[in-house]
């Protein structure tokens, strides 16, 4: 077994510099960081540039790592990969898994979730994850939504980034227009909706539309979609958060489609 490298080596000052939006923008590549994060980027052709391990990761994923180029580091070289409080001691150097939304929308989707200037890497994770889980088709990060590569992101999606087609469009209207004009019906989820969700009608192609964490949609926005849905609060709560919130109307539609 070779010698690790250190915090120090170049080549780990390279990738540690994937850290900031400007370097994977310029070089088109970006870090996945712990088990899950790999294996799903393992799982694209062609995805995964290198992988960095400690030993112990290495003996410990040996199955999943197995046909990998596992570079090996020591803990300290492997933590200053990733931005996790307790690294599992494997990261991927990826390059960027995103498809134009042309091609997106052209695969004749059912479900898809639409996102407009979604800031928190959190809840844009949790809703890749949630639309995986749902069977969606698809993903739109739109407008000014957070950076799919972030790292707090991608570990958010717990591999899912990767297993689903995610599409990058600065234009959340062409977002909109382009769904509709494959034949889907785009529901704005909006708290101040026309439609109670319980009453919506899911059974056919859908694009779910979910606005900003704190200001929610734009009503020229909204205004695009075929119907604004809200989600009824039964108890005493406000509202529910944008993640939670993609989880029902996502679930919901997969639901209706599967009856």
């Amino acid at each position: 077994m070779s010698t690790p490298l250190t915090v120090g080596n170049s080549r780990v000052k390279e990738a540690r510099k994937l850290s900031r939006r400007s370097v994977r923008t310029e070089r088109r590549l970006f870090l996945a960081d712990g088990p899950k994060a790999v294996e799903g980027a393992l799982s694209v052709a062609g995805c995964v540039v290198e992988v960095f391990a400690t030993p112990s990761a290495l003996e410990q994923h040996a199955e999943l790592l197995a046909d990998a180029d596992v570079t090996l580091v020591d803990d300290r070289a492997l933590a200053s990969l990733s931005d996790s409080v307790s690294p599992a001691g494997v990261v991927a150097v990826c390059r960027p898994v995103d498809a134009p939304l042309a091609h997106v929308v052209a695969a004749a989707p059912r479900l898809l979730a639409i996102c407009a200037d979604v800031r928190d890497p959190g809840n844009a994770g949790t809703v890749i994850r949630t639309a995986d889980a749902a069977g969606a088709d698809g993903v739109v990060l739109a407008g000014q939504s957070v950076d799919a590569y972030n790292a707090k992101t991608v570990r958010a999606t717990v591999g899912s980034l990767f297993h689903l087609p995610l599409a990058i469009d600065p234009d959340p209207a062409a977002a909109v227009r382009a769904a509709q004009e494959r034949g889907l019906t785009v529901l704005a989820a909006d708290g101040a909706g026309e439609v109670d969700l319980f009453d919506a009608d899911l059974t056919g192609p859908t694009a779910w539309l979910f606005g900003n964490e704190a200001w929610g949609l734009p009503d020229e926005l909204a205004a695009l979609a075929d119907h604004r849905v809200a989600i009824p609060i039964l108890g005493r709560a406000e509202s529910l958060n944008l993640s939670t919130a993609a989880a029902v109307c996502l679930y919901a539609s997969a639901r209706a489609q599967r009856v």
